[in-house]
């Protein structure tokens, strides 16, 4: 498979890797003392427009292609 910089593909990984690490960065929040409910939603609510940007990558990268 070809991935050069601005295929979708690529878009698809790197998009995964940040949704990874506000994974990682909203569990570190959530773990610390006093918890910074503000910071807290905003990484979870940044997390799942990523989500949503990823499902429909998905999805345009599944569909069949008009013959």
């Amino acid at each position: 498979m070809d991935l050069n910089h601005h295929s979708p593909q690529r878009l698809l990984i790197e998009l995964k890797i940040e949704h990874a690490g506000l994974n990682a960065l909203a569990d570190a929040t959530a773990h610390t003392s006093p918890i910074d409910e503000l910071q807290l939603r905003r990484l979870k609510k940044q997390r799942l427009k990523l989500r949503d940007k990823i499902s429909r990558l998905e999805l345009s990268l599944s569909l069949p292609e008009p013959a």
